[in-house]
Formats: C-alpha cells, structure tokens, sequence
C-alpha cells in the first residue's frame, strides 16, 4: 500500500535526523503527509488509513531503536494528533477543493494545527520526559514546534499536489521560471548556511517571497521545504548562523530552526493565500465582464453605456442592424438621433434613473441612418461608473415599431368602431344612439341650469314615391343632400341626427323663446325649396317639421312624444311646413 510506504520513508527521514533513540525530530513531516492524505479522500476510508500509517511508524520507531512502550505510545500520540485536525477541517469545511473557500480553508486549518500539536505535545512531553528523564517543557517545545511547520509545510504540500498534480508548477511557460525562482532561493539559502560568522538569516526571506508572489502556493510549500532540507542538514552539520547562538547545544539549535521555518511559513503563507484570492476575484472580474460583454455584443436588443454628461461609452453591435449605425460612429458625445417630438420624454427618463436610481422604461422614436425613424422601447437604469462617486446610465433597447404599428391601428380601429357605433354611415350624421345620449344630458343640465330646449322632428315628404320610381340609389343621395343641408341650417352646438329611413332630427339647447326653433325651421324649408340634382334630373323635395319646445325641466319621452305630435299636425296641414308645439302645456294637458 502507498500510504504505508511514504509513511515508512518520512518517518525515517525525520527519525533519523533526531541521531538518538527516544529523542524528538527537529521537523516532522509524517503527520503533515498523512493529514493531507486523509483530507484528500472519503471519511469512510480514513480507519484503515490511520491504521496502517500507525503499524508503519511503529515498525521504523522498533528498528531505530525506540522501546515498543514508547514507539507505540508516540505512534497512537501523532494518530490523534492527524485525527483531531482532519476532523476539525473536514466537519468546517467539506470541500477544500473549492477555491472560494481557500482563506477560510487557511484560518480552520492553522487553528486546528496549533490546536492538535498542543494536546498532542502535552502527551509526548509527558511520555519522552517520563522514560528520559529531560525535562517536559523542554521536550514539550521541540514536538510542538516540530509538528506544526510539518504540518504546515508538508500537509500543505500534500494536499497541493495532490489536487493539482503536475499543474502545482502552473503553465508550462512558466515552469523553467519556477525552477529559476528555486534555484535562487536555495543558492541563496545555501550560502547563508554555509557560514558561521554572521546572523544573515533575513538574506533568504526576500528570496522566499519573489517565489511565493510568482508562484503563490508552489513557491510556498517548495520554498519552504528547501529551507527546512538546507537548514536541517546545515545546522545537523555544524554549519550555518544557529551555530552563532548560546551554547550550541542540539535542542537549542534545533529550537531555533524550527522558529526560522516558522516565521517563513507566517510569513509567506498569507502572501500566497492573498494572491490566490486575488487572482480568483480577477477572475470572476473577468468571466463577469466576458458574460456581459457576450450577452451585450450578442444580443438582439442595443446597449448602451452613457455617463451623467451623455457620452456614449459603449454601443452593442446590435445597434448596426437595428439603426444602421455602427458603433463606433455612436461613441463619443450624443448624437440628437431622438425624434424632436420625443426627446421630453428621453430628458425625463434619463432625470428619473438619475433622481431615483430606479430602472425606467420609455418608448421614443430614433432616427435611422437612412432617415426614417424606428420606434425603440428603451429601459434605464443606474450603474456605478468607472469613476468615483459618479453614476453611469445603461440603456438597452428593441425596436418595437411593428408593435406600435400594430396598436395605432387597433387605436383607430376601435375610434372607426366608435365612430360606426355613434354616426350614420350614410350621411355622416349623429345615429339615434348619440342623440339618445346627447338628449339625456341636455336634459340634465336644462334641469340644473333652467334652461329652454327644443326637439325637431322632419321626414322628407313623399320620399317613398323616390325611392320606388328613382330607386333606392336616388333615395339615398337624396338623403345624403337632406343631411347636409340640415347641417348648413342649424347652429354649431346643435345636434342633427338621422333616427332612420327619411326621419331626422334636430336637438337645440340654450334658447330664450320659441322664435329661435322656428326661425330654424323656415331656413331649412326654404332652403329644400332649391331643387336637387339627382341623376340628370332635378327634384323638388320639400319635409315636414314637428317641433316641441320645453321652457321648465322636461322629461325625454314627453319632448320626443310631443315632437312627434307636432310632426303629424304639420303633415296633415298639407306638408312642406312646420308645427311648434309647447311641451309643457302638452304635458299639462295630458
């Protein structure tokens, strides 16, 4: 099995370099590798993992010597150690795969270190300084630190490559720049450790974060891990700025050495997490503006950009096919391409977005390259601009003119409908419904306002004889040429209408006496006295008037009752005359 293979060798490695049975690494990374071996597969996988990590570490602490008391007691101790800090990010963080929540993925995991390699440092102190002797804050120090830059350096590096593969190293363009970026990080190392006379330590941090910045989490967990191989060979040596500090003594400079591999890690982990996180919200900054660019560049609607002073900052390709525009001719300052009769309404929805911050929707007429104007439906809405304390104004808008073709002529099909369902369309005159309605409030306001009125009822004499000797097509110009002249006789606030057949009438309001109906009456006789072309021929046709006159608030039936009345006396008299009739004696009498 892998696992307890590159468990075997990392134990060995950190072992070894503790030179005596019992004693404590000065850095382990067994821990580090199995924690980001854990954290990289299911939960459910995790006990036999555990178990076969702890039977290899305790056969390579049974052949360097460690008792079977203390290889297995230090063996079970590191267990928890693993255990306690893939718990802890696995039940906080379940996918660290995602990079959204590699900052929180940091904050858990350096919490959980330091956390597990304290209680599982208070174990080890107690065991190593019960069987050796040494004291326990001393051997409490050295596993504590030890443990967390392992952890730090190695189960970082674990889960690392383990996620990215060969991809840690980025780019294949930029990998000979990684291992440049190594390479000086290790000359640089190694001639720090290579003298003993001066405290140069400092000289390799600068080098450690060129790396981390060009690389990020490659640069960091490489870096380090070249530090700590040159430094632990350097310092088990004799060689390297420790050796400058106290008396020289092991647990000293091994002390030292992991306080150095710490300050790397303090030091060089939040820059690479930093950039991650930078280089992520790039891009999403980037895909969000790839996003809005195809839907803008792609769609079938025109978009524009404008700030508050009306240049134009961007224009969709669309505008091409819908204004014949190309876009680059509409950037710039504004160009006037609303209809004069429409540009109110363009000014006062661009002072709504900005007043409100709302989104505002108008329809205006633009004008086309080649001249015409095409309806557009253009919806506004802020944005922050580019600038500080500033805003931005988008517009997309589609060209509606089918559709407003389409509701102007359901506008006027419904006012022809209108018309139809309130004039004769013979002769252009109110029908019985608009006198109906006209009549009803005349009345009204005679009520409210004590005013006179008079209803004038008129056929066209003999007009049967017409029809059945001339035809129907006679009678109807006949009637058209009655209408008409009606309508030269009257007032402009009189209504005429043509109840049907050859029967009309005339509502006039606002009269002072009598005289004015009859004074109507006489024109329009006199008028008909003039003969009518119709067909080559010249028609004498004369029409009898009934008139009834109401001077107090009358009631409709009574007035057309009495109008009606007046109508026959006129024809029985011998026709081609009128007949006045005063509706309230007429009602008084009934």
């Amino acid at each position: 099995m892998l696992v307890v293979l590159i468990v075997a060798i990392t134990a060995a490695v950190s072992l070894t370099l503790a030179r005596l049975p019992g004693e404590i690494a000065s850095v382990w990374i067994t821990n580090g590798v199995l924690a980001g071996w854990l954290l990289s597969r299911r939960t459910a996988l995790w006990p036999g993992y555990l178990l076969a990590g702890f039977a290899s570490e305790l056969s390579v602490r049974l052949l360097i010597g460690d008792g079977v008391f203390v290889g297995a007691a230090l063996s079970a101790i590191n267990l928890v150690e693993i255990l306690i800090i893939a718990v802890l990010v696995r039940r906080a963080i379940p996918d660290i795969a995602n990079p959204r929540r590699w900052l929180g993925l940091g904050g858990v995991a350096t919490t959980s270190t330091l956390l597990a390699c304290a209680v599982a440092g208070l174990l080890a102190g107690a065991v190593v300084s019960g069987t050796s002797g040494t004291p326990f804050l001393i051997r409490f120090l050295t596993w504590y630190s030890a443990h967390v830059v392992g952890m730090v350096i190695v189960g970082t590096l674990t889960l690392v490559v383990h996620r990215k593969g060969i991809r840690l190293i980025k780019a294949p363009g930029q990998r000979w720049d990684f291992v440049r970026c190594m390479l000086l990080l290790a000359v640089v190392c190694g001639g720090v450790f290579a003298q003993s006379t001066y405290p140069l330590l400092f000289l390799v941090y600068p080098a450690l974060l060129f790396g981390v910045y060009r690389h990020r989490f490659a640069g960091v967990v490489v870096g380090i891990s070249l530090l700590g191989i040159i430094g632990i060979i350097a310092t088990t040596m004799g060689y390297g700025p420790l050796t400058l500090v106290g008396d020289g003594s092991g647990i000293e400079r091994t002390i030292l050495l992991q306080l150095f591999l710490a300050a790397a890690c303090v030091m060089s982990f939040p820059v690479a997490l930093g950039m991650a996180e930078r280089a992520r919200m790039i891009a999403r900054v980037r895909e969000s503006e790839m996003r809005y660019r195809m839907l803008a560049d792609y769609s079938h609607e025109v978009v524009v950009r404008m700030d508050a002073s009306g240049n134009r900052l961007y224009v969709s390709p669309s505008a091409s096919d819908i204004l014949g525009w190309e876009p680059s001719e509409l950037l710039g300052p504004s160009q006037d391409l609303v209809h004069a009769d429409d540009r109110a309404i363009q000014q006062q929805t661009l002072a709504a977005v900005l007043a409100s911050g709302h989104p505002v929707t108008a329809i205006y007429r633009m004008r086309h390259k080649d001249g015409r104007y095409v309806w557009m439906e253009a919806m506004a809405r802020p944005i922050p601009s580019e600038q500080a304390q500033s805003t931005d104004i988008i517009f997309s808008g589609r060209d509606v003119t089918q559709r407003v073709a389409a509701e102007q002529a359901l506008q006027a099909s419904r006012r022809e409908l209108e018309k139809q369902a309130r004039v004769d369309s013979l002769t252009g005159l109110a029908n019985r419904r608009q006198f109906d309605e006209r009549l009803a409030l005349a009345l009204t306001r005679a009520r409210r306002q004590g005013l006179a009125v008079a209803l004038m009822y008129m056929d066209i004499d003999h007009f049967k004889q017409i029809n059945d000797t001339l035809g129907h097509l006679a009678g109807d110009k006949v009637l058209r040429i009655f209408g008409e002249r009606l309508s030269g006789c009257v007032r402009a606030g009189d209504l005429v209408a043509r109840l049907g057949g050859d029967e009309f009438i005339v509502l006039v309001e606002d009269l002072s006496a009598p005289a004015g109906a009859e004074s109507i009456a006489r024109k329009l006789i006199s008028v008909m006295g003039e003969g009518m072309a119709i067909d080559g021929a010249v028609l004498q046709v004369t029409t009898s008037i009934g008139i009834a006159y109401s001077s107090h608030p009358a009631v409709a039936a009574t007035l057309t009752a009495t109008a009606d009345s007046a109508l026959y006396d006129a024809k029985h008299s011998g026709r081609n005359t009128y007949r006045l009739v005063m509706a309230d004696e007429a009602a008084d009498a009934s």
